[in-house]
C-alpha cells in the first residue's frame, strides 16, 4: 500500500522521534512516572486536529510498522533471535502508540475496529512471547520447531494489521462523506471535501476505499447544486484523482457523471476555472492508459458535445494550465474513439489548436505542445 512519498532523510528525520519514543517505552512501559491520577496524565489534544492530521500520523505509524515487520521477516530467515526479539519487541510498542494516537483523535471508532485492535495487540503480545522463548534456549531442534509457529504468528500480525488499517482508511472516509451529507453550510461542505482530496493523494489504494464508500455520487451530488458552485473546482479535481482508478470510474458511470461534466462543460455561466477542470476529469477517465474506461457508452452519447466545449476551451484558454487540461482531453479522446477525429476536423480544431501554439504564454511547455 502506498502510504507517502518523501525524501529518505526527510522520512528519517520524521521518523526519528517516533521511533526513540518506541524505544523509551520499551523501557519504560508498566512503570507509573507520578503518582497523579490517571486522567491527569492525558494528553490534551490541540482543538484544531483535523482529519489529515490523525491521518498523516497514522500512516507514518503504520509506515514504520510495515517495515519493521519486513526486517522481522528477514532477520528470522537468518536465526538472528536476539535481534528478531528486540524487533518485535518495538513492534508491539509501535502498535500500541498507533492505536493509542489514533483513538485520541478520533473517538467514534467502529465496534469492528476495536474488535481487530484487540485482536492484533493479543497476537503482538503472543508474538513477543514466542520470539522471547528463542532467545533462552540453545537447542537446534525446538527452535527448528518454534520458526514455524513464529513465522505464522508474524504473517497473522501482518494479516490482522493491514486490516486494522483499512478499516481505519475506511472509517476516516466515511466520516467525511457523512459530513457532506449532514452538511447545511458550505463551509462544512468545503472542509470535507477538502479532506477527501487530501486523502486520494495518499495513492490509488486510498482512492478505491473513496470510490467503494460512494464517495463519486457525494461529490457529483455537490456538482448539481448551484449553491455549492465555489466548490465546483476542488470538487471536480478530488473527483479527477478517484476516477484514476476503476473502482471510481465504475462509480462515475452509474452516477451519470458523463453527463454532469458535460453539462458544466457546455454551461457558459461556470467560470474558466471550473470548465478546466472538469475537462481535467474527462482527460483521466478516457486516458490512454487505463484499459478499463473504454466500456463508457455514456461518454460516446455526449462526445460531440463534450469536444465542442473542449475545443472551445482550447481557443479562449486565459493561461497555459487551462489549455493544458483542454488539449490533454483532446487529445485522450482521440485515442478512445475515431469518431472524435471527424468531430475535430467538423470544427477546424487543427487551425484553433495550431494558432494557440503560437502563443507562447499560452502554450509554454513542451507537454503541451505534445497534446497539439
Amino acid at each position: 500500500m502506498h502510504l507517502i512519498q518523501v525524501d529518505s532523510v526527510q522520512r528519517w528525520m520524521e521518523d526519528l522521534k517516533l521511533m526513540t519514543d518506541c524505544e523509551c517505552m520499551c523501557i519504560l512501559q508498566s512503570k507509573p512516572i507520578s503518582l497523579e491520577k490517571e486522567e491527569q496524565n492525558d494528553v490534551i489534544l490541540p482543538s484544531q486536529y483535523t482529519t489529515c492530521d490523525s491521518l498523516q500520523l497514522l500512516l507514518k505509524r503504520a509506515w514504520i510498522i510495515s517495515t519493521e515487520l519486513t526486517r522481522i521477516a528477514q532477520k528470522l530467515e537468518k536465526n538472528r533471535w536476539q535481534r528478531v526479539h528486540s524487533m518485535t519487541v518495538r513492534v508491539n510498542c509501535h502498535v500500541r502508540s498507533m492505536m493509542n494516537e489514533y483513538n485520541s483523535l478520533t473517538r467514534n471508532s467502529s465496534e469492528e475496529m476495536q474488535q481487530f485492535e484487540k485482536l492484533l495487540t493479543d497476537k503482538c503480545s503472543e508474538f513477543t512471547a514466542f520470539t522471547e522463548r528463542c532467545t533462552q534456549t540453545e537447542d537446534e531442534e525446538m527452535l527448528k520447531s518454534m520458526k514455524s509457529c513464529i513465522n505464522e504468528t508474524l504473517t497473522t500480525v501482518a494479516q490482522y494489521f493491514g486490516q486494522l488499517i483499512e478499516l481505519v482508511l475506511a472509517h476516516e472516509a466515511q466520516n467525511l462523506l457523512r459530513q457532506i451529507e449532514l452538511s447545511d453550510s458550505v463551509y462544512s461542505t468545503e472542509s470535507a471535501v477538502s479532506g477527501l482530496f487530501h486523502l486520494t493523494q495518499e495513492g490509488a489504494h486510498l482512492c478505491r476505499i473513496i470510490a467503494k464508500e460512494g464517495g463519486v455520487v457525494a461529490l457529483f451530488k455537490i456538482c448539481r447544486q448551484d449553491c455549492f458552485r465555489r466548490l465546483y473546482p476542488q470538487t471536480l479535481r478530488t473527483l479527477a484523482s478517484i476516477c484514476s482508478v476503476e473502482e471510481g470510474v465504475h462509480q462515475l458511470e452509474k452516477a451519470d457523471g458523463i453527463l454532469c461534466l458535460t453539462d458544466i462543460l457546455t454551461d457558459n455561466s461556470y467560470s474558466e476555472d471550473i470548465h478546466a477542470e472538469a475537462a481535467a476529469v474527462i482527460a483521466q477517465i478516457t486516458s490512454p492508459h487505463l484499459t478499463f474506461t473504454q466500456h463508457l457508452s455514456s461518454f460516446l452519447e455526449n462526445m460531440e458535445e463534450i469536444v465542442t466545449a473542449l475545443v472551445k476551451l482550447c481557443q479562449e484558454a486565459s493561461s497555459g494550465e487551462v489549455f493544458l487540461l483542454a488539449s490533454a482531453a483532446l487529445a485522450n479522446i482521440t485515442f478512445f474513439d475515431s469518431m472524435a477525429c471527424e468531430i475535430l476536423l467538423q470544427l477546424n480544431a487543427m487551425k484553433i489548436l495550431l494558432a494557440a501554439c503560437s502563443d507562447k504564454h499560452i502554450v509554454d511547455t513542451p507537454y503541451s505542445r505534445d497534446q497539439v
